[in-house]
């Protein structure tokens, strides 16, 4: 008997939590676990608000002006073409605002291969990875329309997304130098997609090649 009880009680409550309640509006406090007179400045601890006011300060604003010679913590961002992909005049960078070299070369094949390949695949034919999970419609780099797209546009590509949402911004992820070095492999990949063996014009390079 006593089993039953138990289990209508926990019926009824089961109940009451699902549809009793629904929709109801609570007009009263709910219970006050750290009342103030107990635990004073625990929850409603005065405190400015941005853009609100205060009888602290004289001018009665509680956002306070920078203190004269204040530096910002961030870089100056005033290179239109290495920021923005652009000049001044709003058209788009063709080449690279940064300096061309091994190195950038590297760090864009690094960058390339974490952040890019997955989708546009190991040598930018839009045969990656996730192709084969169903997700369709990545471009081909080696399509005439990016080999002659500009590397400003590129970049603010990478920066912005597609303009169809394919792709998302990386601007979170990639730090601007390092959208210039992903764009520069992408022109190295382009060029081997084209390349002959007149190219090859290191002797110790068209040995290694086996070319005559």
């Amino acid at each position: 008997m006593r089993n039953v009880y138990l289990i209508t009680a926990f019926a009824v409550v089961l109940l009451v939590s699902l549809f009793g309640f629904r929709g109801s509006l609570f007009t009263s406090s709910p219970i006050d676990v750290f009342p103030e007179w107990a635990f004073p400045g625990m929850k409603r601890q005065p405190k400015p608000k941005p853009q609100g006011e205060s009888k602290f300060f004289a001018d009665g604003r509680a956002d306070r002006p920078l203190p004269a010679g204040v530096v910002s913590s961030d870089p100056l961002r005033n290179d239109d073409a290495l920021y923005a992909g652009k000049h001044a005049d709003g058209s788009w960078v063709r080449g690279f605002p940064v300096a061309v070299n091994h190195q950038l070369m590297a760090r864009g094949q690094d960058r390339f291969t974490i952040y890019c390949a997955p989708c546009h695949g190991a040598v930018g034919d839009g045969n990656g990875i996730t192709k084969q999970y169903g997700m369709g419609a990545t471009p081909t780099y080696h399509d005439d329309r990016l080999r002659q797209m500009a590397e400003g546009e590129l970049f603010n590509t990478i920066t912005h997304g597609s303009p169809n949402k394919n792709m998302l911004p990386y601007a979170d992820k990639l730090l601007p130098e390092d959208r210039w070095a992903v764009i520069l492999y992408v022109r190295a990949l382009q060029r081997a997609q084209l390349g002959t063996a007149a190219d090859v014009t290191d002797a110790n390079a068209r040995e290694t090649l086996g070319l005559k």
